[in-house]
């Protein structure tokens, strides 16, 4: 089978696609025939070796897929051959074949394609996890989200207007807010333009806004500390500017707001039932047409790594897909 391989630290360019061996299949788990791949920020951070669960070399990055199962060990029950599936695998999917826990498996809907399934469940479960229970996030407050137009982004404006809150969509182009702005976002902050801080506040007059949701960190971080409302919370959801903050420990003493981890991947192992709640409810406003995934772009696999230097170079809106 063909599969992108990373075989030393580096760039996207420093990728290789080969012809490897079929993975062998284990108890447990099945084997996909991979029809699409979702790309997202933690596969460059792996390829460069600074992601903070880092796969044995070499590897294949791609950390969610939807494909067709094509075996099932004997000790598998419940997941059938031929069925159309989705997995977040942490990494594997830019290949033709993946073998994965069954319990990683999640059914997918004859409606739904394949390429808008790959690009939906890390994103969409990333922001509904952080929302729903990591902020707690109510109707009618307000809600900012900064990195609005990227894959984690996108999905937090749509979950936040389907709760009820007021959303404003900061990002770094004019053509990136208007995206938003279609994804329903009340207010539009072009943060190269304006201080984020200073546009939060002018929103909601001197307020702040009641969660601020950051999945871009660096000098952005600080400012959303020092604009969110008193009691706020601010959710750490990544680090796309690729700079970890210093917190000033003075600003969430003086706003009395919280800082608040959201780890997906770790959300669902350590609380699967919950997760899987979570899960069953994303597809129903999936299959209702509430939720409409945006893949601007896709890629065949051969051509993988230009998929991730468009990622790269934050030249992608919504998610970025490869077609296998």
């Amino acid at each position: 089978m063909r599969a992108v391989l990373c075989k030393e630290f580096g760039p996207p360019g420093s990728l290789v696609m080969e012809d490897v061996a079929e993975p062998e299949l284990d108890r447990g788990q099945v084997r996909i025939a991979i029809r699409a791949c979702g790309v997202n920020f933690p596969d460059l951070l792996m390829i460069a070796g600074k992601y903070q669960q880092q796969p044995p070399m070499p590897f294949s990055p791609g950390a969610e897929l939807a494909g067709d199962v094509i075996e099932i060990a004997s000790d598998v029950a419940d997941i059938e051959q031929g069925q159309r599936v989705i997995a977040v695998t942490g990494f594997g999917g830019m290949a033709e074949q993946i073998c994965v826990h069954a319990q990683k498996v999640v059914p997918l809907p004859d409606a739904i394609d394949y390429v808008p399934a790959a690009a939906f469940l890390l994103a969409y479960g990333t922001a509904y996890h952080a929302l729903k229970q990591r902020a707690q996030l109510q109707a009618g407050e307000t809600l900012a989200v900064l990195g609005a137009a990227g894959g984690v982004g996108l999905a937090a404006v749509e979950i936040g207007k389907l709760i009820g809150a007021t959303v404003i969509a900061a990002a770094s182009t004019t053509d990136k807010l208007k995206l938003t702005a279609e994804y329903g976002a009340d207010h539009l902050i072009n943060y190269t333009d304006t201080s984020l801080k200073d546009g939060i506040h002018g929103i909601t007059a001197g307020d702040g806004a009641d969660v601020i949701y950051d999945p871009v960190g660096g000098e952005l971080f600080e400012q959303s500390l020092r604009a969110v409302a008193w009691r706020g919370r601010v959710l750490v959801i990544g680090f796309a500017s690729g700079q970890i903050s210093k917190i000033p420990a003075n600003l969430p003493l003086l706003k009395g707001s919280s800082i608040v981890g959201v780890f997906w991947g770790r959300f669902t192992e350590e609380e699967p039932e919950t997760n899987a709640e979570n899960t069953a409810e994303l597809f129903r406003l999936l299959q209702d047409g509430k939720l409409k995934p945006h893949v601007s772009e896709t890629y065949p696999l051969e051509k993988s790594a230009l998929a991730l230097e468009a990622l790269a170079a934050r030249r992608a809106k919504g998610k970025i897909v490869i077609k296998i």
